[in-house]
């Protein structure tokens, strides 16, 4: 059933569907997170950026949160392929067979997509923040105290927005294949993007033109390869139509008996 032709209850009903798939498999990954969390914990403990700091609990309660926010964190990532399936099957009564298929393979992208925005938070701006901050102590003479809590806040949020950013590309793909949004669109909005980008950029790295370069150069670089992509999935969106068109067409003419 093509999805213009639901009603909206049956939207509703479809929706719901696909809610309860994720949380079933959530709740299974979550049985796996929490054999995994604490490896994690102790890796991200005490590896290359954070032997020098002497991590503290000032709650009782600290470890515990710590352990359960990275579960929940650990459990989205694992399920994250069956969300964005879920999501594209939620859509994709409304595409075309071949759109179908094309949109399909780009869950795979996404994902290395994200474990590389995750990548490149963690291995190249974290540690440099880290440093900064060190340093900016060391020069007031502050012997910084630092709780486990704030430690591991401050990872996740120098690497989790950047494997939501880091999906730009694919986003932008998949939303000119359904023809909601055009190359020309995004280069016309491409001085507000740019704005947004470099709010982004200031609210998540330290106060220095170097790590904020460090950030907003490959959110830039990302929104121009965007458009080149969005450019290929356009092409493609155009091409679908008109071959959609004809086969309509060729199945409108009677044949003869």
């Amino acid at each position: 059933m093509k999805q213009n032709d639901m009603t909206l209850v049956e939207h509703i009903e479809e929706l719901r569907k696909r809610l309860a798939i994720i949380v079933v498999f959530f709740l299974l990954a979550l049985v796996v997170s929490f054999f995994l969390s604490g490896p994690l914990i102790e890796y991200l403990q005490f590896n290359d950026h954070a032997e020098d700091l002497e991590l503290n609990a000032f709650k009782i309660t600290d470890p515990l949160k710590i352990y359960l926010e990275v579960m929940l964190i650990l459990a989205a990532v694992i399920i994250s392929p069956v969300i964005l399936y879920q999501v594209w099957a939620f859509v994709s009564p409304g595409l075309h067979e071949n759109e179908r298929k094309v949109t399909l393979s780009y869950i795979p992208f996404s994902m290395l997509l994200f474990l590389g925005g995750v990548a490149f938070g963690y291995f190249i701006l974290f540690p440099y923040a880290i440093g900064f901050m060190l340093r900016i102590s060391e020069s007031l003479e502050i012997v910084e105290t630092i709780g486990i809590t704030e430690y591991f806040t401050f990872l996740f949020q120098m690497t989790l927005p950047f494997g939501a950013v880091f999906q730009l590309p694919v986003l932008m793909l998949f939303l000119t294949r359904l023809g909601v949004l055009t190359p020309m669109q995004m280069i016309q909005l491409r001085k507000y993007a740019y704005f947004i980008l470099i709010v982004i950029a200031a609210f998540v790295t330290p106060p220095d033109i170097i790590s904020h370069l460090m950030v907003t150069v490959p959110l830039l670089l990302l929104y121009e390869a965007s458009i080149v992509i969005a450019k290929v999935g356009y092409r493609k969106h155009l091409k679908a139509e008109q071959q959609q068109i004809i086969e309509e067409q060729q199945e409108a003419v009677p044949k003869r008996p």
